[in-house]
Parts: structure tokens; sequence; C-alpha cells
């Protein structure tokens, strides 16, 4: 029976547990079912299993044949405030909590990964299974990490992918270097003087500033950042004052940066504070800029990306697989653990549908066959 006949065995087994997860979504560092789920899993196929890594993080350990080699392999659990508006029997029960982002489908193709290699252990060395909470900016990654992950389980290198809509089911695509963006939040409060909205000569209209520190922002990509460099510089929200004839104290806005390189994105900072105490003191008021690194850069380093690489075409061929995937100006906190040790991040096509983050957004059960198979072969590949 070949690697794919005997995972597509698990197939029923696989889609129950994934259906299960997706009816019972938990947001970032609440994941105390599943967690439990995928420790009870793992025990129950004699995978040795540590809890609470990172707050509600679940680490298994397998041994294989004897050998050097340690390799970890990484799934977020946690799901996304968002209110479910797919009508399936296995819809979220949780009011304003839903699975958007596929990441019960990870966790069960991690889970496959886990059994598969157990039964076989047709593989040299060790083989962590990395179930990680609180991706959807939450911190997960540096919580585990702050747990000391790779000091209790020491990586040679760490694999992990992402489930990606309107890609057909059986691709996959990767690429060298860069893979997503960092990411940060900002917010801003503005300060000024609240007066009557008749009589804005007797304060300083904190909502104006605002509006001018936005309109001066767009401005720090285009002229700051070396052409050809990819940035982003959104503000996303503005508020200011809670009636019509009232000119506010003060106003807040907030927004996110997005960048390939930890230095470009420090620039932004940089420029931006200076654009925001800037703006604001020549219309009198005073700024407190609140800047955050939530997602560094996740960057594919070479040897694990032609890992991942080579995997995926022995599953599916090579003309499934796509090399020089464009790059996303999304972020992933995956991108800590690969700053501690060198690793690849792998999209898997999952056929056509919402992305991610949308309400009717909806894992394809096709695609767990490929997930599991890829995690397995990049293990069993040495």
């Amino acid at each position: 029976m070949s690697l794919m006949e005997k995972i597509r065995s698990y197939q029923d087994e696989l889609t129950a547990i994934r259906r299960d997860i997706h009816a019972h979504p938990e947001l970032g560092l609440q994941e105390h079912r599943t967690a439990a789920l995928v420790a009870e899993k793992l025990e129950s196929w004699g995978i040795e299993v540590h809890r609470g890594i990172g707050q509600t993080g679940v680490v298994g350990v397998l041994q294989g044949r004897p050998g050097n080699r340690a390799v970890g392999l990484r799934a977020d659990m946690d799901a996304l405030p968002i209110e479910e508006e797919n009508d399936v029997p296995y819809r979220s029960t949780v009011p304003g909590v839903m699975h958007a982002c596929g990441h019960d489908g990870h966790t069960t193709m991690l889970l496959g990964a886990a059994k598969y290699l157990a039964e076989t252990k047709n593989f040299d060395g060790t083989v962590y299974f990395i179930f990680q909470p609180a991706e959807e900016g939450v911190g997960g990654a540096l919580a585990m990490l702050e747990d000391k992950l790779f000091e209790k389980f020491p990586c040679d290198s760490v694999y992990g992918l992402h489930n990606r809509p309107n890609m057909p089911v059986g691709e996959f695509g990767i690429c060298d270097g860069p893979a997503m963006a960092g990411g940060a939040f900002f917010d801003v409060k503005v300060t000024g003087v609240g007066a009557h909205g008749a009589q804005p000569q007797a304060g300083i209209d904190p909502v104006v500033a605002a509006c001018h520190i936005a309109t001066a922002a767009q401005s720090i990509v285009s002229r700051n950042v070396l052409p050809g460099q990819p940035a982003v510089l959104s503000i996303t929200k503005i508020a200011g004052g809670d009636a019509y004839n009232v000119i506010p104290n003060t106003a807040t806005m907030g927004g996110t940066a997005r960048f390939f390189k930890r230095e470009i994105g420090e620039q932004l900072e940089t420029q931006f504070r200076k654009v925001a105490e800037g703006v604001a003191a020549g219309l009198g008021c005073t700024v407190e800029v609140d800047w955050r690194l939530i997602f560094a850069p996740t960057i594919n380093a070479e040897a694990e990306t032609e890992d991942s690489a080579a995997a995926a075409v022995d599953l599916v061929g090579i003309e499934k697989v796509a090399r020089g995937f464009p790059a996303s100006m999304g972020s992933e906190d995956f991108s800590f653990m690969m700053e501690k040790v060198p690793g690849s991040y792998m999209q898997v096509g999952n056929g056509p549908g919402f992305n991610p983050h949308h309400p009717k957004y909806m894992f394809n059960d096709e695609t767990i066959p490929y997930g599991v198979g890829l995690y397995a072969r990049i293990v069993e590949r040495g």
C-alpha cells in the first residue's frame, strides 16, 4: 500500500475529527477542548504528549529508527471572532466564533501525519508534532518559544503549511526566501482641546489632526521605502467624539504595516512616529503612538524549501508543484519559530471557495490527505 493509499484509508476518521473541531471553535489561548482532543488522539496512537506549552499548546514526540535528525511539524489550532454563515450540519456551535481560516483542517492534517508515522515509523530520528495556539495575532508562537519550545524539543528544521482557496486540490505552491510579510499593528491617540462644534476657535481639534496624520502617512511608503521593496501601511480605523455638536478632547486611530524585512518594518515605525508627532504638533495637538510587532516576516530557508517541494513532488508530480509561488502580504506567526530554526511554509490547494477570514469560508475535507502526505513525506525523506 502506497503512502497516499494508506493515508486515504484514514479519510473518514480524519474528516470526523476536522468537523468536530470546526463545530467547537476556540479563540487564541482558549483552545482547551481542542488541545485535549489533540492530546487524547496522540496518546491513543502511542505518541508521547506534552501539554500546556505556551499555555494551550501541545507537542507530541515520536521516535523512529535510530538517528540524530529531529524534525518539527507545526499546525495552528485557533479560530476567529466571526459569526459563521455556512449552513452545514457541523457549523460552529459557538456564537460569534468560527474556524474561518482552516486551522481545524491544519490541526487534522498534523494529527493524520502523527497517526501515519506512529503506525509506520519509516523514518530516522525524532519527529515533534507542534500544535500551536493563538496564531491569529494573539502571540501563540511567541508564547511557545517563551516556554522554551526548542530547548525542550530541539529541532534541526521545522515545517508548516496553509490551505490555499482557489488553488486546485492536489496542488502545492512554495517560494524561496520571503513567503509572507511581517506585520505590525499600531494605535494612535491624538489629544487636543475640546470645544463646542460651533466655536472651533475655542479648542484644538484632534479629529482634524488625526485626519491629516492619516493623509500624510500615505506618503511614508512611497517616499521613504526603496522602490521595489514591498511594503504596506494602512490606516484602518479613526474614531473621535460622541456628539454632533462637540469637538472632543481626543481622537484615536489605528492600522497595520506589512513588510518582508524587519529593517523595513523598523523604518516604517520610525517614519510613522515622525509624521504623527510632526503633524500633531503643527496643529497644536499631542500624540501617543503604540506600535507593536505582531508577526515577523516568514522567510523560507533554502534547504527546507527544497525538502518541502521534493516531498510534494513525490506525492503529486512536478507539474502540480508551483515553485516561485507569489509571496503574500498576509502574515503568519509561524515566522517567529522559523527565526529560531530554519524551516519552510507551503501552500496546499483547497479548491474553489471563499478566502480565509470570510464568514462563508470552509475548509475542504478533500484537502486533508495532501496535507497529511506532505508532512509525512517530509519526515520520511530524511
